[in-house]
């Protein structure tokens, strides 16, 4: 009978990349593949939902062609980046943008197993059987080179994240370093098991050293 030992998990094989302390904290992280799909919406929008879907779709498609090679693993845990139209000088001020503004990139890591012909392959299995899915055609597999970044673990309800967000933003400023990606979220619960209160989320920005002293 088959279990989750003999499955690969990235939250037990790669702590670093999925474990964040209460307060701000730096850590290295290499380079990785990601499905990923990209739209602009409000969160509770269909086409956010849509897109979800879709991104789970080719997820659990790779995981069981590589099932059948042996190489089964548990889905990865959910990611998205968030901004808004302006670039990282304006990011202050997403918050107070309206919803239907806001930017996002949902993301799903791939375990290093994984390639572009399981990618390929996948996404033609879900269009076979969910041929009314248009955002299966926005699905990509891409590579990202993590590198230096600034975290925290963030519990509670997203809607009360800012000061959590102005603690990453004061340990950067005060470590004289500068951020260099868009806000990223890695979602460690399900919002559908677990009560608003009691979500877990690694809030996680890249980030360089200014060279100022």
């Amino acid at each position: 009978m088959e279990t989750l030992e003999s499955k690969l998990d990235l939250t037990k094989a790669d702590p670093l990349y999925y474990k964040a302390k209460a307060t701000p904290e730096l850590v290295h992280l290499g380079a990785y593949y990601y499905l990923t799909i990209s739209g602009q919406s409000a969160p509770e929008d269909p086409r956010f939902l849509q897109a979800i879907e879709a991104i789970y779709a080719v997820a659990y498609g790779i995981k069981f062609l590589n099932k059948a090679e042996d190489n089964d693993f548990v889905v990865p845990k959910m990611e998205c980046n968030w901004w808004i139209a302006g670039g990282l000088e304006q990011q202050h001020l997403f918050a107070q943008a309206p919803r239907s503004k806001w930017h996002w990139k949902v993301s799903i890591r791939m375990p290093d197993m994984v390639a572009s012909d399981h990618f390929f392959r996948a996404v033609h299995l879900a269009k076979t059987k969910k041929a009314h899915m248009k955002a299966l055609e926005d699905v990509k597999f891409e590579s990202s080179q993590e590198g230096l970044c600034v975290q925290i673990l963030y519990r509670g309800s997203w809607e009360d994240e800012e000061p959590s967000i102005r603690q990453l933003l004061d340990f950067v400023k005060a470590n004289r370093m500068e951020i260099t990606s868009y806000h990223k979220e890695i979602y460690l619960t399900d919002p559908k098991r677990v009560a608003p209160e009691k979500l877990k989320t690694i809030l996680r920005y890249r980030v360089k050293n200014t060279g100022l002293n």
